[in-house]
């Protein structure tokens, strides 16, 4: 599924386009998503100007005037800037239409997605009221892991995937991240010294600012924001490499499933 820096690559690829842009506003033609879309968006919509386009976690938000519309991009979602009047295809749920004759188009074929609106403050909306910080905020780094991490006794992995430590931390960025760190996946989040946790908090913020500025990670369901692929796929180092030579000792790289996902390492390097 798109992750943070896919999300945050789309909110770069589309915010020139939309900020300061009028919405005459919204066709939906198919409202059975994550969330139902909310009844009479159009008219909601109809004649607000659109203010900025921020990120949280995952989550696109679109201030627009009077409130701001929250966006999802679920398991194979996309965004594309398109013509209007452009055909719809068969996975093309809602068009938010724009005055200058185009429309934000969300693509979306497994309707894990979301289009919701609010007129309160997005930082209280249910979705977003819980979340950890962000992981390339000031108020991210090891310590502060290391102080939410006492007494746990799951895995590193499963703890720096949640979203109430903190937000974007997706499975490809998470073993990147834990390989980069020099740290067993399946380690007790508990057990690890503060130090090791300054070397994780650095190693996040990279791979997650290296994905950024390489477009994100081309996955089989996206591409970025202006039609380009992300790329930072060739930069992998464990991730998807079962059995390869580690490019750090030689070793292979082992593959396992760690809380439901797809967990990659190398145990000699991580410990």
């Amino acid at each position: 599924m798109p992750e943070l820096p896919e999300v945050e690559t789309t909110r770069r690829g589309i915010a020139p386009h939309l900020t300061g842009q009028r919405l005459i506003g919204a066709v939906v033609r198919d409202a059975r998503l994550r969330w139902p879309v909310p009844h009479g968006l159009d008219r909601r919509l109809a004649g607000r100007a659109v203010l900025a386009v921020n990120r949280r976690a995952k989550y696109l938000l679109l201030t627009v005037e009077g409130g701001t519309l929250i966006l999802h991009l679920g398991m194979s979602g996309s965004l594309r800037l398109v013509a209007a009047e452009a055909p719809p295809g068969k996975h093309d749920h809602v068009d938010l239409l724009l005055s200058d004759g185009r429309a934000l188009r969300l693509h979306d074929p497994r309707r894990f997605g979301a289009v919701l609106w609010t007129t309160e403050e997005p930082a209280r909306h249910p979705l977003l009221a819980n979340l950890g910080p962000e992981p390339l905020s000031e108020s991210f780094n090891g310590d502060y892991l290391f102080s939410r991490s006492r007494g746990r006794r799951g895995a590193v992995k499963s703890f720096i995937m949640d979203a109430h430590v903190v937000v974007g931390v997706g499975n490809i960025y998470a073993n990147e991240a834990l390989f980069l760190a020099g740290i067993d996946p399946r380690r007790a989040a508990g057990r690890i010294a503060a130090a090791r946790y300054v070397r994780l908090g650095t190693a996040i913020r990279g791979v997650l600012e290296a994905a950024i500025a390489e477009g994100g990670t081309t996955l089989r369901d996206f591409v970025g924001g202006d039609g380009r692929p992300g790329y930072f796929a060739q930069s992998l180092k464990v991730y998807g490499r079962a059995g390869e030579p580690c490019t750090s000792c030689g070793g292979p790289v082992r593959q396992l499933r760690l809380g439901q996902r797809s967990t990659f390492f190398c145990q000699q390097c991580q410990s």
